[in-house]
C-alpha cells in the first residue's frame, strides 16, 4: 500500500475514499498533498475493483486554500513558475476531469480558494450545514486557479461566476444550493455517510464502461461548436449495442426485475474511437 504524508486512502466495497488529511492546518493545500491527490486518483481510476471515488477532509474544515503559512506559495524550485511549473489545483482538477470512475465531493467548514477549486471537476459536491465557501483570490491580490474559470461558469452560470470571483466573498451554504454549486446539503457531521450511501447507489446499479463514457461525453463534447459532432458520436455508442455485453444485461436484469451484473471493464472494453482517448 502506498504511503501518504498529507492525505489518506481506502477502499471499501468497491469506493475509494480519498481524505485530505491535515487537520491541524485546516487542511491548507500544498504542493505535496497536490502529488498525492494526483497518485491517489490515478490508483482509484487504474484499479477495477473501484467503481466510485470520494474525496473529503479531516477535522472540521474541507480545505482552507493554499498554505500560506509560510508567508508565500509553495513553489518547487527545481521546476517554478518561471520553468515548465503546473499550478497544484488545476493538476488536481484536471486529473479529476480525465478520470473514468465518478468522483463525489464530500464537504464540510469551508472550502476556499484552491480548496473549493480542486473539487469543481467532480461529478458531485455533497455539503453540510456549517460549509462555506470562497473565491477568494481578488481579496489576496492574486488570480484564480484550477481551471476555475472554465469549470465555474458551466456550473453556476457566468452572471454568478463572476460575482463571486470578483468579489472574492465568502457565501454560505444556502447560496451554494441556491446557485448550483452543490447538489445537496445535509445536516453537519452526515456528509460522508451521504456521500457513501450515494456511491453505494452507483456501484449496485450502473454499469462502469457506460458511466466512464457518459462523464466523458458531458465533459468532452458539451462545447462543440453544434449538435451534429455529437450526435455522430451518439450514433456510433448506440448502433453499437447489439455487440454490447452491458447492454444485453441491462435490458434483461430490468425485464426480469434482478439487480444488474455488469461484466465489461473500463480497462479493456472502452470504445476505441472515443476521440479523447489517446491513440
Amino acid at each position: 500500500m502506498a504511503d501518504y504524508a498529507e492525505i489518506t486512502y481506502a477502499v471499501e466495497d468497491r469506493v475509494a475514499t480519498v481524505t485530505l488529511n491535515r487537520p491541524e492546518a485546516r487542511n491548507g493545500y500544498t504542493i505535496r498533498m497536490a502529488d498525492e491527490l494526483g497518485a491517489a486518483m490515478d490508483r482509484a481510476d487504474r484499479d477495477e475493483d473501484v467503481r466510485v471515488v470520494i474525496l473529503t477532509g479531516a477535522g472540521k474544515d474541507f480545505c482552507v486554500g493554499a498554505d500560506l503559512s509560510q508567508g508565500g506559495f509553495d513553489f518547487d524550485p527545481a521546476t517554478g513558475p518561471d520553468a515548465a511549473w503546473q499550478e497544484p489545483a488545476g493538476r488536481c482538477s484536471k486529473r479529476i476531469f480525465t478520470m473514468n470512475k465518478p468522483v463525489i465531493a464530500a464537504l464540510h467548514g469551508a472550502a476556499v480558494g484552491g480548496g473549493l477549486t480542486i473539487t469543481l471537476s467532480c461529478d458531485y459536491r455533497l455539503a453540510s450545514e456549517d460549509s462555506r465557501f470562497g473565491l477568494v483570490f481578488t481579496r489576496r491580490g492574486i488570480y484564480p486557479e484550477g481551471a476555475s474559470a472554465w469549470f465555474l461558469p458551466r456550473l453556476v452560470g457566468m452572471g454568478t461566476a463572476l460575482d463571486w470571483m470578483i468579489s472574492g466573498r465568502v457565501f454560505d451554504v444556502a447560496e451554494a444550493r441556491e446557485k448550483g454549486l452543490v447538489h445537496k446539503v445535509f445536516p453537519t457531521g452526515t456528509v460522508v455517510g451521504e456521500a457513501r450511501k450515494l456511491a453505494r447507489e452507483i456501484v449496485e446499479t450502473t454499469a462502469p464502461v457506460s458511466v466512464a463514457v457518459t462523464r466523458q461525453l458531458l465533459y468532452r463534447m458539451a462545447s462543440a461548436e453544434s449538435p451534429f459532432p455529437v450526435h455522430e458520436l451518439d450514433s456510433k455508442l448506440i448502433g453499437g449495442l447489439g455487440a454490447n455485453p452491458d447492454a444485453v444485461e441491462g435490458v434483461m436484469s430490468f425485464l426480469q426485475k434482478r439487480p444488474p451484473s455488469f461484466g465489461m471493464r473500463v480497462e479493456k472494453d472502452l470504445p476505441g474511437y472515443l476521440p479523447w482517448l489517446e491513440k
